[in-house]
């Protein structure tokens, strides 16, 4: 297996503080690797040397094989407001973008050899099918307004462009950091189902673990500074790194025995150290950085009271609200109870977080009434994130929150204590909230909202910029939580593990209520969807035979123009046939580009064909 991606002794600090330092690692060709470490350890940090975008400290190489072409697909996507949809994508193709712009100068300009030249140019980037390709994209990822202005998007449409950019790079390794942040799980479903049947090379960061298992087969560990590789599943990962730790811990032990015995030799008749083997010294100063290493690994410890809280939660009735005219509610009616876990999915833009500001009483129906409980008290974990003032500081932040916070047992904790429990340490305190890492100001945010003892979670795509370590405790806590919890996320392993049952947004106000997990859910639409296509297929084929037998009553055709008839409407239904399966195959995400463009020229010649066979049939039938 070839190598793609060699990286030797790279660093990086900031400040004092030191992220990684002195690592190096390989990555073969057909690797899909993800990376995965606590927040605040250097993981996005990682990627972007690998692309380029930032450089190791003090040296170091990041060496690709030549010519391989690198896409990277950044958490948050850098782009020109002004720009349509289709003009921004169109300049991230690299490659075709001073083809394209050469062909137009040089068709101005005249000059038949620079025209010669910008076409030559042309055919050789396939510059002609660039259009094609990215329209093609872009429907796929449910983009349609092309023309729509870059600034006017919402971040799951900006998300969705950013891809699209990157898998028009047909780049031959990809490098994406928390892929799955502000999409819609339908548009998940179809980017896992995209990786797992390209071919690219693959490194990713990711906190979604269904996305995770379905795609890698290889988890990387960035821990105290240092790589390690698993081949594998989630799963299997788990399992070997405790191994890694047990077998890790047992020579720590016995460097420590030894260690006691060496000291006491180190330490003995001071007349005599002069004459002591110098080999021997140095030795006992490595086995005593070997018997110092801590091998504890700290997690967030989630401990707070939930008020109490009455019968009465929140009572809807016959809510409506539209935004022009958008209809967000229609005539919605529910009553919340007691320990209910309910998730909400849906396509973006269908009103779910437009449903959670009704609820908290940030906004108010059009019609309709939403009655709040006496006892309720609303914890609301927003898509935003923290709000904090300019230069603020991390326990000024909290502290603004509150001095101290109830504990489950009725104790009371402080707030250094507290911040020390999501694993924010003393020399921490200090810290600007403006220069932590995305997941770190996250964490920061829960801690903020629990602290808060709500009885009432409203979470809002909790799991975005969260680490996994710190998504199993949430998750922990979500599952004993006492109150009432309403989830709005993408990440079908949080949902399935925290809700109970599911609010579908269908559009047009439309909400159903579906009992059983999301992974339920998801198995009963695939048979949904499964019973509707053998339904069309089988009444596809009736219909050429229905008309032909009535318009035979009309008239008698001659013997060989019976035989036409009966030929064409069989190719009719073949045709129809082939074209159906095409457009499924469009539509689910399993072609490869080359394989996206036979599709679509097929279709375009089969519409061809049935248009002549079609007008051919009439004619026999007039």
């Amino acid at each position: 297996m070839a190598s793609f991606l060699q990286v030797d002794n790279i660093s990086k600090s900031y400040g004092d503080r030191t992220l990684f330092e002195g690592i190096s690692f390989n990555i073969n060709e057909g690797d899909k690797i993800a990376l995965v470490a606590p927040n605040g350890t250097g993981k996005s940090t990682l990627l972007k040397i690998l692309a380029g975008v930032e450089s190791s400290d003090r040296g170091g190489e990041v060496k690709f094989m030549k010519d391989i072409r690198v896409a990277f697909l950044d958490q948050t996507m850098r782009f020109d407001a002004q720009r349509t949809i289709f003009d921004e994508v169109y300049s991230h193709l690299s490659e075709l973008s001073p083809a394209i712009v050469e062909y137009e100068h040089a068709m101005a300009s005249g000059d038949t050899k620079r025209i010669d030249a910008a076409i030559a140019a042309m055919d050789a980037c396939d510059g002609w099918s660039a259009e094609q390709n990215i329209r093609q994209v872009l429907t796929t990822l449910k983009i349609e307004r092309i023309d729509q202005r870059m600034g006017e998007l919402s971040g799951g449409e900006a998300k969705r462009v950013a891809l699209a950019c990157m898998m028009l790079q047909n780049a031959e390794f990809i490098v994406m950091d928390e892929p799955t942040n502000h999409l819609d799980i339908e548009i998940i479903e179809y980017l896992e189902s995209y990786l797992q049947r390209s071919r690219c090379t693959l490194l990713m960061v990711t906190h979604d673990r269904y996305f995770l298992d379905r795609v890698c087969n290889t988890i990387m560990e960035l821990d105290r500074g240092s790589i390690y590789s698993y081949k594998g599943n989630y799963s299997n990962y788990l399992e070997k790194r405790e191994e890694r730790y047990a077998n890790m811990q047992a020579d720590i032990d016995k460097s420590r025995n030894l260690l006691r015995r060496e000291l006491e030799w180190i330490r003995s008749t001071p007349q005599a150290r002069t004459g002591k083997a110098r080999y021997r010294i140095n030795a006992f100063y490595d086995l005593k950085d070997r018997a110092s290493v801590n091998l504890s690994v700290s997690n967030v410890e989630i401990d707070v009271a939930t008020s109490r809280l009455g019968r009465k939660i929140i009572d809807c009735t016959d809510v409506d609200l539209s935004f022009g005219s958008r209809k967000m509610l229609d005539k919605f009616s529910y009553k919340f109870t007691r320990g209910e876990r309910v998730g909400i999915v849906g396509h973006n833009g269908v009103g779910k977080t437009t449903f959670l500001n009704l609820m908290c009483g940030a906004l108010q129906p059009d019609s309709g009434t939403i009655e709040l409980g006496d006892t309720v008290r609303i914890g609301y974990y927003t898509q935003r994130g923290i709000h904090f003032k300019p230069g603020q500081t991390v326990l000024e932040c909290v502290q603004e929150v509150a001095d101290v916070v109830k504990a489950s047992d009725g104790t009371t904790i402080s707030a250094t204590t507290y911040l020390n429990r999501f694993l924010f340490p003393h020399d921490t305190f200090n810290k600007r909230v403006d220069i932590l890492s995305g997941g770190e100001q996250r964490r920061l945010y829960l801690l903020t909202v629990l602290m808060r003892n709500p009885n009432m979670l409203i979470l809002d795509e909790p799991t975005n910029d969260l680490d996994i370590m710190t998504l199993n405790v949430l998750e922990e806590h979500l599952r004993e939580f006492k109150g009432c919890l309403i989830i709005v996320s993408h990440d079908r392993y949080f949902l399935d593990k925290c809700v109970d049952h599911l609010f579908v947004f269908e559009g047009d106000g439309k909400i159903k209520d579906f009992v059983g997990q999301y992974s339920e859910y998801r198995e009963y639409m695939q048979e949904v969807e499964q019973q509707r296509r053998e339904a069309e297929r089988a009444s596809s084929p009736a219909k050429p035979q229905q008309q032909r037998s009535h318009d035979q009553s009309k008239r008698k055709l001659s013997f060989k123009e019976q035989r036409e008839l009966e030929q064409i409407e069989a190719d009719l239904a073949r045709l129809a046939e082939e074209r159906k399966g095409l457009e499924d195959k469009l539509s689910s995400g399993a072609l490869s580009f080359e394989q996206l463009q036979e599709a679509s020229q097929r279709i375009e010649a089969l519409i061809a064909e049935i248009d002549e066979k079609e007008m051919r049939w009439l004619e026999l039938n007039e």
